[in-house]
């Protein structure tokens, strides 16, 4: 039974206020919708639980709080190791649909048993800890004051975060009473899990699988980089209509042609570390393929290293491209780079540059408690520049995707770079013209963008 109060009332009134992020909310969920509500249903569990990612990051799968929480489930890195979600270079499982929804759901399960069954509990714990809600309601035995909900002393987010989700569920129930419109979902299944095997690069598999690169990634978020973990999840979340013909075309490859490789012969100053950063892999990686048993290389020697099918800039929601286009937002007149050293806080690079640890830490993609290791680059933004700062020119590479009426000359014109530049990064004819959807790779001075906005 949902309460009739003022802070469900609130909520409720927002959501009916805010057709259009609704509408948003409902595209992003459309394709995990169905698979979400019957692992739900197979737990027996309160349907309404299927609301609960709008209430934590609207159904975003590349969501990142503040708190270090990832994902549509929003979990943070201690939990989801706790719940058995794998974490590493290639893969987050906290952005994995599958693996996070399973873990979630097992989280959801053991909070409503610690607390007996009262799921206002549950899901409160859920949001702010099992420890804070624990303690909330020894305090108000002590007391001798109720111990549900609505009278528990709890921080300000996990007071309007579960009226939220009854809220949404009341919206569900009585949209007519509501006059609101909810966007209508298919109850019906739009995905397919297909098992691959082995390391496949994504590229290559929306190739087999017949649709664009962006698209296939989208439904598999928990893949950080240009392909799938070696050690796995061996699997790739599929339209339903295309599954059946991926799988028929991917038994078709052998594993070895499942990725591109280079063959490389180590020369003076090469180490694994430096080869694992120069191919975008991981030294075990390279190890396993060449059969090492340590780090030992030599000069002559010859190794094979797996490559990604096309421009790592085609990747565009792996973790770095993601983190690229977060740091070129244009959030003020000059972008600076800084150089992470050992012993190095965002307080004290924020001070340094008189910006807030929270500005920074946003425009880097990260949250202010994360931390920072040696050697990694921060992108600053500042209004104001030192003539020093100014002539340190911060390159940045760009796509970019071709507009109706674009031309080379446009082209770079926009973006303060030369017509040759622009054909000899992209193996460009001249003479040709560039066709709208054309992606064009760019080298950029930012520093020189102020007008772009």
């Amino acid at each position: 039974e949902i309460p009739d109060n003022k802070r469900v009332a609130v909520q409720r009134d927002w959501y009916l206020k805010h057709p259009a992020y609704m509408e948003r909310v409902s595209k992003r969920a459309r394709p995990f919708l169905y698979y979400i509500i019957q692992q739900i249903e197979a737990r027996e569990m309160p349907l309404e639980l299927v609301l609960l990612p709008i209430v934590e990051s609207a159904f975003d799968p590349f969501a990142y709080s503040h708190g270090r929480a990832a994902a549509m489930w929003q979990f943070i890195p201690g939990t989801a190791k706790r719940f058995g979600i794998e974490q590493t270079w290639w893969y987050d499982g906290r952005r994995d649909v599958i693996a996070s929804t399973d873990a979630a759901l097992d989280y959801l399960t053991y909070l409503n048993k610690m607390f007996e069954g009262n799921w206002l509990h549950a899901l409160a714990a859920y949001n702010s800890g099992e420890g804070r809600v624990g303690k909330a309601i020894k305090r108000n035995k002590q007391a001798g004051k109720p111990t549900d909900f609505w009278s528990l002393d709890l921080p300000r987010e996990t007071r309007a975060y579960v009226p939220k989700l009854l809220a949404l569920a009341d919206i569900l129930k009585n949209h007519d009473t509501y006059a609101f419109s909810w966007p209508e979902i298919d109850n019906a299944p739009v995905i397919a899990t297909v098992d691959t095997g082995s390391q496949l690069d994504l590229a290559f598999a929306a190739e087999l699988a017949g649709m664009e690169l962006k698209s296939l990634h989208a439904l598999n978020p928990g893949y950080n980089r240009w392909a799938t973990d070696p050690d796995g999840p061996h699997r790739l979340v599929l339209p339903l209509d295309k599954a059946e013909g991926f799988t028929a075309q991917l038994a078709q490859v052998d594993r070895k042609e499942r990725l591109n490789w280079v063959r490389h012969k180590v020369k003076s100053g090469d180490s694994l570390l430096k080869l694992a950063k120069e191919y975008h892999t991981t030294v075990d990686v390279i190890k396993s393929i060449n059969d090492m048993q340590d780090n030992m290389i030599r000069i002559g020697d010859h190794l094979m290293v797996p490559v990604a099918l096309k421009k790592l800039d085609a990747y565009t929601l792996s973790q770095d491209q993601r983190l690229a286009s977060t740091q070129n937002q244009k959030r003020g007149s000059y972008q600076l780079t800084h150089k992470v050293a050992a012993g190095d806080t965002l307080w004290d690079i924020g001070r340094k540059y008189k910006i807030s640890t929270r500005s920074l830490a946003k425009w880097n993609g990260m949250a202010p408690t994360d931390p920072l290791m040696p050697g990694k680059t921060l992108v600053i933004w500042v209004d104001e520049a030192s003539d020093e700062q100014k002539r340190d020119a911060i390159m940045r590479t760009l796509t970019y995707t071709v507009k109706r009426g674009d031309s080379l000359a446009r082209i770079a014109q926009k973006f303060n770079l030369r017509t040759s530049d622009i054909t000899k990064w992209n193996n460009l004819n001249p003479k040709k013209y560039l066709q709208p959807g054309q992606i064009l790779t760019l080298h950029v001075d930012v520093t020189r963008l102020r007008n772009l906005g």
